[in-house]
């Protein structure tokens, strides 16, 4: 057994912190875990809304590796996917699925937005018939260092959004952070424009698990947990969501008290 974080609310939500990444990831995927097979034995299949980014390798590949899900009744969906940009683009949130999750656990469905859609506009309506066809059992995030959830950054983020899948402009902060981070060679090939599921379709999950770690992120883990809860920092928006568990490492909660 690992040793017990350190367990606080702020508000409605849970924070849990971890002397290590590693150690978060794996409490992380036990977590997870339980939860799918509690929800698999009370029904048919289970939803997951699943997030990408550095933040959730570790958590990905400790919950495949230990098994005792049964992929087969999961249908999955992702957060989000950049405007214009080809499913075997090395940046696609697709190929990031494809080749970390729906190749190494088979699930019955992975519902993939499409980035490339010849008619955006109608890909969003698509997607969110999707989501709206069951409800989120569980819903997987990270927080971008401008306190995004998905790519809902602060210029365009909306608590109670009419939305469920919505097209939106990217923020310079955002499309600097996949520079930093390795996805893209220069702020000039980073996408405008992105596709997003929704705050209002996040918060609307059974079960929300959010994984914060590194130093880089100390910054916003700091406003979203300190500051007000309003669209300056999205990621605030989870001190109202009782179901939501806020995970860090001893980096990323250094700035708190």
């Amino acid at each position: 057994m690992l040793a017990d974080p350190n367990f606080f609310r702020v508000d409605d939500l849970l924070v849990q912190i971890y002397n290590s990444e590693v150690e978060m990831a794996q409490d992380v995927a036990e977590i997870a875990q339980k939860h799918l097979q509690s929800v698999l034995k009370q029904q048919d299949t289970a939803a997951v809304l699943l997030a990408t980014g550095n933040s959730q390798l570790k958590f990905l590949d400790a919950l495949i590796a230990l098994g005792g899900v049964d992929w087969s009744r999961i249908i999955l969906f992702h957060l989000d996917e950049y405007l214009g940009i080809t499913a075997d683009h090395s940046a696609s949130f697709r190929r990031y699925m494809r080749e970390r999750v729906e190749k190494r656990v088979v699930p019955k469905q992975f519902n993939y937005i499409e980035g490339d859609a010849l008619q955006p506009v109608n890909e969003c309506d698509r997607y969110t018939k999707l989501l709206q066809a069951q409800p989120i059992d569980l819903c997987c995030l990270g927080v971008g260092e401008n306190g995004h959830l998905a790519f809902n950054d602060p210029s365009v983020a909306n608590f109670q959004d009419p939305y469920s899948v919505k097209l939106v402009k990217l923020d310079t902060a955002n499309r600097q952070q996949q520079v930093s981070t390795g996805h893209f060679p220069n702020l000039e090939t980073v996408p405008q424009y992105a596709f997003t599921v929704t705050i209002s379709a996040i918060c609307s999950a059974k079960k929300i698990i959010c994984l914060a770690p590194e130093k880089r992120k100390a910054n916003v883990v700091k406003a979203m947990l300190q500051g007000s809860i309003n669209t300056d920092c999205p990621a605030s928006v989870l001190r109202q969501q009782p179901q939501a568990t806020l995970f860090l490492d001893v980096n990323s909660a250094s700035l708190l008290p």
